[in-house]
């Protein structure tokens, strides 16, 4: 996963009706600032519908541009040929994108959430424990969050990574294979793993509790956060209300993503009601999570590098 010239060009493309000042000084208190805000389908658009930042930003004069896309990988990308400021993304692109040079920062971080992503069986699997997954052919999105889990599981109960026949599909691809049986086991993410368990009656073999976090981070670049310190802090606590709302009213909550997502409420209600809510700044604990993630995939050759993952985090990281 590299920021390739065809990628680069694709994102330029799709930002061009986005404004984009140059980087000027911010210093003065009464300046003009934007803040160009990536999201994918989730709390940040309700955080946008909701209108609450801007009326929090308005007397920093701060100026708000948001850009829906598809995935995390893509605002990442984003982020390096300078087309937005803040974006929303798992655990693991960051670690790619660090690793191919972006100017990335992080900013905040969600509690862990390691309910949100397991290995699903079939019902009539004859599959009882993860250690009968050796040899078998296991979907999964290759370099996301639920690869660092099943290499991590697989560790836990004494599987090697060789042990372990991995098929590399997108969600829906890894969907449409396990429906059918062309592979035997799925490791994905809510709400498709919600989804699965509900409409496939698919079978949790494991989640990831007690294995992995699987926390979600919110990012910037190293630039911005130099300069706007105030700004993210105040969108960080705006984030985290949304999450406090959710975790409080998780009923009214799901009927918004079911509305976001396109998906039947009942799914929706399995994801929200097994997964953690609240988000706060960035720690050095917490990237040292990180740490162990770029450790992995080095040893498993997914990043052609060693990384230090406290260089993507401002000065003033407690």
């Amino acid at each position: 996963m590299t920021f390739t010239s065809t990628r680069r060009r694709l994102i330029q493309g799709a930002a061009a009706a986005i404004a984009l000042p140059a980087f000027g000084s911010f210093a003065q208190s009464g300046a003009a600032r934007t803040l160009r805000i990536g999201h994918q389908k989730g709390v940040l658009s309700l955080l946008k519908g909701r209108g609450t930042l801007e009326k929090r930003l308005e007397p920093l004069n701060v100026s708000l541009k948001w850009t829906e896309f598809t995935a995390g990988p893509v605002q990442l990308e984003a982020l390096n040929v300078g087309s937005i400021d803040f974006g929303d993304v798992g655990e693991a692109p960051p670690i790619f994108a660090q690793a191919a040079g972006a100017p990335l920062a992080y900013v905040a971080a969600t509690v862990p959430r390691p309910a949100s992503e397991a290995v699903l069986i079939p019902k009539a699997s004859a599959i009882r424990t993860v250690g009968d997954l050796k040899g078998k052919k296991i979907a999964l999105n290759k370099g996301s969050n639920v690869h660092y889990f099943i290499v991590k599981l697989a560790e836990k109960h004494g599987l090697a990574y060789s042990d372990l026949n991995l098929v590399y599909l997108p969600p829906s691809d890894a969907r449409a294979a396990f429906e059918k049986g062309s592979v035997d086991a799925w490791v994905i993410w809510d709400p498709f793993l919600a989804a699965a368990e509900k409409t496939l009656d698919a079978k949790v073999l494991a989640d990831a509790t007690g294995v992995v976090g699987n926390r979600a981070y919110y990012f910037s670049s190293l630039d911005y956060v130099a300069r706007n310190a105030d700004v993210l802090a105040i969108v960080t606590e705006e984030i985290n209300r949304i999450d406090q709302w959710g975790s409080a009213n998780k009923g009214a909550f799901a009927t918004e993503l079911s509305a976001l997502w396109g998906i039947p409420k009942p799914v929706v209600d399995v994801s929200v009601g097994r997964s953690q809510y609240g988000t706060a700044p960035i720690t050095r604990a917490i990237l040292a999570e990180q740490q162990k993630i770029a450790d992995t995939f080095f040893d498993l050759k997914l990043i052609p590098k060693r990384i230090n993952v406290l260089e993507a985090a401002a000065a003033s990281v407690a």
